[in-house]
C-alpha cells in the first residue's frame, strides 16, 4: 500500500492551507473588480436577489483562469518563504534532502490542478461564459426603476420627457409636471401639464397607468404628412379635470434565450472548436481564391477592360478590325488623346465609374474576408486559451517555489509585492499577445503562447538558482559583491596613477 512520507505530508499540508486562502481572497479581488466595471448596468433596475447571487456565481466561475495561477504563484511562494524563514529548508538540505524533492508531492498536486484547470476550461468555462453573458444581456435590456427625480428631465420612459417641480412624499404624488411625448416624432410632439400626477405600475408590470389631475394638452393638429410647409402650424389645446392613459413600460426581468450563443467561441468545448475551426477556415480559402480568381481572370487584369470595350461608344473614331486588327496591341493614350473632347470626357466618365465599382467591390470583398479571419482568430484563441490556463499553473509554481526558497520571507509582506508583480507582468503580455492574435498581427498560436515563452526561462532560471542553493536575493552577498568590485577599481585607478608617474619621470 502506498503511504505519503512525512515530509511529504508536511510540505503539501503547508501548501493547501495557502492555496485555499489565497484562493479565496484572489477569487473575491477579482469579482469585485467585475462588479466594479459592471456596477452601472445594474444599479437601479431592481433586479432580483437570486438574479444578483446566479450573475455573480457564473462570473467567479469565468474569473477562475485568472484566480487559480495567482493563488498557485502566491501560496507556493509564502510556503516555502515561511519554510526558508523558520529554517527548515536548511535543516532538509542539512539531512540530505534536495529541493526537488521537497518540491515532489507540490508537483504532482500540481500536475493534477493544471489536468483539472484543463477539464474545467473544456467542460464548464462555456458553460458560465453563456450563461453570464446571457444574464449579462438580459440584465442590460431590462429597464430602469421608475425613480422621477425632481427638478430635471426623466428619459425613462420610451418615447417620453417629463419634468417634475416637486414631489408628494406622504401620498407619491408628483406635482406641477409637464410631460413630452415624442411618439408621432420630435417636430410633432404632443406636450401635457398638469397640477398633480400620480403614477403606477399595472399588476403585471407590462404598463405605466399615468393620471393626470388638472391639466392641459397641446397636440399638432397638421403632421406634415403631405409635406405642406407653412410657418403658423395649428394645435389644439384641451383643458381637463382627469386623464388617464397606459405606457408601455416592461417591468419584468425576462431572461435572453441561451440558445442565442451556443454559435459564440465563448460557448464551444474543444471538439466543437476545432471542427469550427476547420470549417472556418476552408470557407476562408474558398473566399480568398474566388476572389482571387474574379481579380485576376475577370475583372481587373483581363482581356475585357480593353480599349476597345472602352471605346465601344464612340461612333467618331474608327476602329474597326481593319484599322486595328485583333492581334496588334493598341495604344490607349494614343487613343484617347486623338478622340474628340465629347468621346473623350464620356470615356474619362465610364472609366471612373467603373474603376469606382471596381474600388466597391474590392473593399467589399476585403471587408468579407476581414470578418471571416476575425471569425477564425476568435476561436483559435479560444482554443489555445483551453491549454495556456493548464500550462500557466505550472509555470507560476516553478516560479513561487523557487523563488520563496531563494527570498526566505514568509507572510504577507514581501511574497504578496513579488507575487503581484509577477502576475502583472504576466497579464500584460497575455493581454497584449491576445490582441495581437486578435488583429492578426502574429500567428494565433504564438499570441496565446507568448507570456509562456516569456515566463518558461524565468521559472527554469529560478528553479536552477534555488536548487543550488544561489543567493540571489541576498543584499548581503551583493554588498560583498559591489566592496570589492570598487577596491578593485580603485587597485586599477592606483596602477594607472602609479604607471603615468613612472612614465614622467623616465622621460625626464
Amino acid at each position: 500500500m502506498l503511504r505519503m512520507k512525512r515530509i511529504d505530508k508536511y510540505v503539501l499540508t503547508n501548501f493547501l492551507t495557502l492555496f485555499f486562502a489565497t484562493f479565496f481572497i484572489c477569487s473575491f479581488i477579482l469579482i469585485m473588480q467585475f462588479l466594479w466595471m459592471n456596477i452601472g448596468e445594474m444599479v437601479g433596475k431592481g433586479l432580483p436577489f437570486t438574479v444578483l447571487m446566479e450573475f455573480f456565481f457564473y462570473a467567479w466561475l469565468s474569473l477562475v483562469p485568472l484566480a487559480l495561477p495567482l493563488a498557485i504563484l502566491l501560496a507556493s511562494l509564502m510556503a516555502f518563504g515561511n519554510m526558508g524563514e523558520n529554517l527548515e529548508l536548511l535543516a532538509m538540505k542539512s539531512a540530505g534532502v534536495s529541493l526537488f524533492r521537497i518540491m515532489r508531492s507540490l508537483m504532482v498536486f500540481i500536475f493534477f490542478i493544471s489536468i483539472g484547470a484543463f477539464v474545467f476550461s473544456n467542460n464548464v468555462i462555456p458553460i458560465s461564459q453563456k450563461k453570464m453573458w446571457s444574464l449579462m444581456f438580459s440584465i442590460r435590456q431590462k429597464s430602469p426603476e421608475l425613480n422621477i427625480p425632481v427638478g430635471q428631465f426623466y428619459s425613462g420612459i420610451d418615447n417620453m420627457r417629463l419634468y417634475v417641480r416637486s414631489k408628494n412624499h406622504d401620498t407619491g404624488a408628483l406635482v406641477d409636471v409637464m410631460m413630452y411625448d415624442y411618439s408621432k416624432g420630435f417636430n410633432n410632439a404632443n406636450i401635457t401639464t398638469a397640477d398633480t400626477v400620480y403614477v403606477k405600475m399595472t399588476e403585471d408590470k407590462l404598463f405605466l397607468k399615468i393620471t393626470f389631475i388638472n391639466g392641459e394638452g397641446f397636440e399638432n393638429i397638421n403632421n406634415n404628412e403631405s409635406g405642406f410647409k407653412s410657418k403658423n402650424v395649428p394645435y389644439r389645446r384641451e383643458s381637463f379635470a382627469r386623464r388617464e392613459i397606459l405606457v408601455d413600460f416592461d417591468a419584468n426581468f425576462n431572461e435572453m434565450d441561451e440558445s442565442l450563443l451556443n454559435n459564440q467561441h465563448v460557448s464551444k468545448d474543444i471538439v466543437r472548436l476545432s471542427h469550427d475551426i476547420d470549417s472556418i477556415n476552408d470557407i476562408k480559402d474558398s473566399l480568398i481564391n474566388t476572389y482571387t480568381n474574379l481579380l485576376v481572370n475577370e475583372k481587373y487584369f483581363s482581356n475585357a477592360y480593353t480599349p476597345d470595350s472602352l471605346l465601344v461608344d464612340d461612333r467618331n473614331i474608327s476602329h474597326n478590325n481593319a484599322l486595328y486588327p485583333e492581334d496588334e496591341v493598341l495604344d490607349v493614350d494614343s487613343i484617347f488623346m486623338h478622340a474628340p473632347y465629347r468621346s473623350a470626357k464620356t470615356i474619362a466618365s465610364s472609366l471612373k465609374a467603373r474603376v469606382s465599382s471596381m474600388l466597391n467591390d474590392a473593399q467589399y470583398n476585403a471587408i468579407v474576408i476581414q470578418d471571416n479571419k476575425s471569425y477564425y482568430n476568435r476561436h483559435a484563441i479560444e482554443l489555445h486559451r483551453k491549454f495556456t490556463l493548464s500550462f500557466a499553473c505550472l509555470i507560476f509554481f516553478f516560479i513561487g517555489a523557487p523563488l520563496g526558497a531563494i527570498i526566505r520571507k514568509g507572510g504577507l509582506g514581501m511574497p504578496v509585492v513579488v507575487s503581484v508583480l509577477m502576475f502583472i507582468v504576466y497579464y500584460i503580455i497575455d493581454t497584449m499577445g491576445v490582441k495581437f492574435a486578435r488583429e492578426g498581427v502574429i500567428d494565433v498560436w504564438q499570441g496565446m503562447w507568448l507570456s509562456s515563452f516569456v515566463l518558461l526561462p524565468i521559472g527554469i532560471f529560478l528553479t536552477y538558482k534555488a536548487a543550488t542553493d544561489s543567493a540571489l536575493f541576498n543584499k548581503d552577498g551583493y554588498k560583498i559583491f559591489f566592496n570589492h568590485l570598487k577596491l578593485k577599481i580603485k587597485e586599477l585607478k592606483s596602477k594607472l596613477i602609479f604607471n603615468r608617474k613612472s612614465n614622467i619621470n623616465s622621460a625626464e
